[in-house]
């Protein structure tokens, strides 16, 4: 019965004793350059064990929090902000306080879960052994499994740099349902096979789209590095009016600054194919670039935050876990401040981890 695993046993014994090296062992669920990606059960797996065991039990009680709007269940009464809808006003508080008021209600305990995920080529980038693109797949992964656990239904909308959307798959439950996503953006995560077939961003057409195709009030993930040309802005905000919209933004270290001492390189724009000679060891070139990068994410936190919109901040070297239960924590300590509560500080956020909760 064991007679496969006493043969490799010999097998790698003699190769040692032979001073042969030995091929490193496979990592499940990390493709390489030249590795082909699992397929879905084998990358439901992988996240199972290492991401969500590491997750069980320490997000109790964030169900109700995380989520409020369209249920039946009074929460809270608040003050009147630029983004809520006006059909929230309680015009009895209003007429008594003389100032608007709105209400906040318990989200039903059975929400629809989208995802709108953007898979074009600047998403495929990644200067470590994770790219965006699957960090992306990773993140779609685990938010499903987690609100599918609870009996919500979850849904699909990816793009992949077509005018329209690669595929739609319809908001539904159980376990088969969340195989199929996961085999969705799978195959979608493969590199297309010619340079015909290059995937460019067209973030504001795709948030229009999804705002036809999403009908009832539901939990909305966009997913994407957000590197896209101008205008997604508003239909951000009109998703957001209507919709729980959080912004799950994509990022690698390199994007934010340059490497030292990296000498005259030839760079390629993923998208465009636009090539342009650079020299590395220039500090005033690194200087201007990291300049450009500031004054990117600055104006990127300020259109989330005008959109009333939260951002989860997602970086390739970073575990996945302590991303989620940071954002986790600033979004019920956000919920708490807005009700006029008081709550513990959090254990030495930094900067960036500070300005992504736009509640």
């Amino acid at each position: 019965m064991f007679s496969w695993l006493r043969k490799k046993r010999t097998e790698a014994t003699a190769a040692v004793a032979s001073g042969q090296p030995q091929a490193p062992a496979p990592v499940l669920g990390v493709p390489g350059a030249d590795t082909p990606w699992p397929n879905a059960a084998q990358w439901l797996q992988r996240l199972e064990w290492t991401v969500l065991k590491r997750l069980d039990g320490q997000l109790q009680g964030d169900y109700r929090s995380l989520f409020r709007g369209s249920g039946l269940v009074l929460a809270d009464l608040r003050e009147y902000q630029a983004h809520d809808d006006v059909r929230h006003i309680d015009w009895n508080v209003t007429a008594r306080m003389q100032t608007p008021y709105v209400r906040e209600h318990q989200e039903d305990r059975e929400i629809a879960a989208w995802f709108v995920v953007d898979l074009s080529a600047s998403v495929a980038f990644g200067s470590g052994q994770t790219s965006k693109r699957q960090l992306a797949c990773s993140v779609v992964t685990v938010l499903s499994k987690m609100l599918s656990q609870h009996g919500n239904r979850v849904g699909l909308m990816l793009f992949t740099g077509q005018d329209r959307a690669h595929c739609v798959v319809p908001a539904r439950s159980g376990r088969r349902h969340l195989l199929h996503i996961v085999h969705q953006m799978l195959q979608a995560g493969q590199a297309p096979a010619h340079a015909s077939e290059v995937q460019t961003s067209a973030l504001g057409p795709w948030l229009a789209q999804a705002q036809s195709v999403l009908k009832r009030r539901s939990a909305v993930f966009v997913v994407s590095d957000f590197i896209s040309p101008t205008g997604w802005e508003k239909p951000l905000a009109q998703l957001a009016r209507r919709h729980e919209v959080v912004a799950v933004r994509l990022r690698d270290p390199l994007e934010m600054a340059w490497p030292d001492n990296t000498g005259m390189l030839l760079v390629q724009d993923a998208e465009s194919g636009e090539q342009l000679l650079v020299d590395g060891n220039d500090a005033a070139f690194r200087q201007r670039f990291a300049q450009q990068a500031q004054d990117r994410e600055a104006a990127l936190l300020e259109s989330l935050s005008q959109a009333g919109v939260d951002c989860l901040e997602l970086n390739t070297d970073e575990a996945l876990d302590q991303a989620l239960l940071r954002f986790a924590q600033l979004r019920k300590r956000a919920s708490q401040l807005s009700t006029g509560g008081r709550t513990a500080p959090m254990a030495n956020p930094s900067p960036a981890q500070t300005r992504s909760a736009h509640a």
